[in-house]
């Protein structure tokens, strides 16, 4: 697909800067929230540009997890990949997507199903969401491409675990310099989660060490 067939009608709507603190840490950060319009989705995904991070920007495009991102949820590790992307972009640049893409694209009460079934049943994540006639995943990241080329961004280090996530955005017209893994942030509660991503859908999360 060209470039150019996915930029089409896509544009920066608004910017503004922001003043930031992240969960963890006292320190505060001033990035620039971007907003678009034209998004193939229609949704308002949300872009933080966190100032020059070189020629190659790093990049991490994140899905909306209230239960992780403001609750804390220990079921899963978004909130703690939300926090270190917003500490490290903030202290060497970047650019942090967030997208409204909550429990991988089925939406929070679905998601709240899914953990039932995972806690009555004893169903994994994935096994979860096919119990409740979803994909495993069926987020779509053409929309992060959009975002990155309305932003002018041709070619990005992405920090991500998922090869599906690198995959759809270089197919979209970004290219993907290289992968950038995050932290492994594991605890008793999340650990059958972790695995169940590194086996089904090979992420790349080392869970060889202890608990963090």
């Amino acid at each position: 697909m060209k470039i150019s067939d996915i930029e089409r009608g896509v544009s920066v709507r608004t910017r503004v800067k922001v003043p930031i603190r992240p969960r963890a840490g006292k320190v505060r950060f001033e990035p620039e929230m971007v907003t678009f319009s034209g998004l193939c989705d229609n949704a308002e995904h949300l872009a933080l540009v966190f100032g020059p991070s070189g020629a190659v920007p790093h990049v991490r495009v994140h899905s909306e997890c209230l239960t992780g991102d403001v609750f804390g949820s220990a079921r899963c590790d978004c909130g703690e990949q939300l926090n270190e992307a917003i500490m490290h972009f903030g202290a060497c640049g970047g650019i942090l997507l967030y997208l409204r893409q909550e429990g991988r694209g089925i939406g929070l009460y679905n998601k709240l199903e899914a953990y039932r079934l995972q806690i009555v049943n004893g169903l994994d994540t994935f096994a979860a969401n096919r119990a409740l006639n979803f994909p495993d995943d069926p987020r779509d990241f053409r929309v992060a491409a959009q975002m990155l080329q309305a932003l002018g961004v041709r070619e990005i280090a992405l920090v991500t675990n998922n090869p599906d996530k690198a995959m759809q955005i270089a197919q979209h017209g970004i290219e993907v310099n290289r992968c950038l893994c995050t932290g492994v942030f594991a605890n008793e509660t999340n650990r059958s989660y972790l695995h169940a991503k590194v086996v089904h859908h090979q992420h790349s999360i080392n869970l060889s060490g202890d608990y963090q």
